[in-house]
């Protein structure tokens, strides 16, 4: 699925509640997420963040890349390793495949992309299991927090059918 120039405006906007930068502290996310929730990032920094607050992801989705430049894999416990390619702006049947095949791994898992994660959210939200939460970093503006629920879901599920 190739996401078309049209709709690239409106997934700019958050999918779940968004927390500036200078309120992504782990105070604050322990507020917001239960600990024992099934944690899913998407994002190497966002994974590594958690991380450093002590919520180990149980899935983390990433592709050694912030903001287009390469840079180590998260630090962190990885119990399983799956990769996938993913090319910008679009969502490969691999990808989604790979993803429902980590969402039935014993956690922690890691998913290496071999292109750009950023629309792999999407496939998550419509996947995960209900009240799984998941993290992504909105550029230059700070983390977003996707509760999965039938409302997200459907929204997720809306935004693939409308890709081409």
């Amino acid at each position: 699925m190739h996401l078309p120039e049209d709709m690239r405006e409106s997934l700019k906007r958050p999918m779940g509640l968004l927390l500036q930068d200078s309120d992504v502290t782990k105070e604050n996310i322990l507020k917001t997420v239960p600990k024992e929730a099934y944690l899913i990032t998407v994002g190497d920094a966002t994974a590594e963040k958690m991380t450093a607050f002590g919520l180990g992801p149980s899935l983390q989705i990433v592709d050694s890349l912030e903001k287009r430049h390469k840079r180590a894999l998260p630090v962190g416990n990885v119990r399983t390793t799956l990769h996938c390619a993913n090319p910008a702006a679009h969502i490969t049947d691999e990808s989604v495949s790979v993803i429902k095949k980590a969402l039935v791994e014993k956690p922690p898992v890691r998913i290496i992309v071999d292109g750009e994660e950023d629309l792999l959210v999407l496939p998550a939200v419509l996947y995960a299991p209900d009240n799984s939460i998941i993290m992504y970093g909105q550029p230059n503006e700070g983390l977003v927090i996707v509760k999965v629920n039938d409302k997200t879901r459907k929204t997720a599920k809306k935004i693939m059918d409308s890709m081409t």
